[in-house]
């Protein structure tokens, strides 16, 4: 298992934080997601032979948020 911690801009509300781990915790061979709203931060444990870490960028960007 690999773990990243995301720097993530845009996340303001608990709507946000559900947006993101809902579509992320959905990708086949991720574990884990928590976002922390005040360190604008999105950790995920995920199974890197199951999905890549770009497509788990590409995820959060398509809910509309900008990944550093």
């Amino acid at each position: 298992m690999e773990k990243v911690t995301l720097n993530v801009q845009g996340m303001s509300c608990d709507h946000c934080v559900k947006a993101v781990e809902g579509s992320v915790g959905e990708l086949n061979g991720v574990s884990t997601v928590k976002v922390n709203l005040k360190a604008n931060t999105v950790d995920v444990e995920y199974n890197n032979q199951e999905v890549s870490l770009d497509k788990i960028k590409e995820t959060i960007d398509d809910q509309g948020y900008d990944v550093e």
